[in-house]
């Protein structure tokens, strides 16, 4: 590759990289939610990328993390969801829901932090609905896991300009860390 390439790659990147679009650290005192505003319409796809804690004590080691596209209340949102413990796995889905279910948030008594990747694909084609998908999951006691693969729809062909994660139980806890990305286009 010659000088003019390495330039013009390194300046406008290559179809497929991954640029930040933002990110955004959990203050002292907590957050219910997180939201991302303004996305540009220039990617092909989004990803959000999440380390996280609840500030609630749950039976289950923590609490979902619920996405809405555009400050979309409605019931526009459908998910389904495969999980498993290590001892047992399972299976759900919900329709006619009003968000989608995709991360997965530690309980602050485990000490360990939920992760979860989202990938939200065509978010700007308005000629079909947004499709989901996330892998998720945290160490919820020390001793076991939780681990979920989960995919949504949401019901709208608008393009995706903002999202708003929402913890299920309580408050995302301080330093939990949120970071989205865009797919470049070619």
């Amino acid at each position: 590759m010659n000088i003019l390439g390495i330039i013009a790659s390194s300046k406008f990147g290559d179809v497929g990289d991954f640029e930040s679009i933002a990110t955004t650290t959990v203050g002292s005192g907590g957050a219910a939610n997180v939201e991302f505003t303004s996305i540009p319409s220039t990617y092909s796809h989004l990803q959000v990328r999440i380390t996280s804690l609840s500030d609630v004590n749950t039976a289950s080691g923590g609490a979902n993390i619920n996405l809405q596209f555009n400050s979309d209340t409605g019931s526009n949102y459908a998910w389904h969801e495969l999980y498993g413990t290590g001892a047992s796995a399972a299976a759900g889905a919900g329709t006619s829901q009003t968000f989608i279910k995709t991360g997965y948030t530690a309980d602050s008594t485990t000490g360990y932090t939920g992760a979860s990747i989202i990938d939200i694909l065509d978010y700007a084609n308005t000629n079909k609905y947004k499709t989901v998908r996330a892998l998720t999951g945290s160490d919820i006691n020390g001793s076991g896991g939780y681990i979920l693969l989960r995919s949504g729809v949401w019901m709208n062909t608008n393009a995706v300009t903002s999202l708003k994660l929402t913890n299920q139980s309580g408050n995302l806890k301080q330093y939990s860390h949120f970071a989205l990305y865009g797919i470049r286009s070619a």
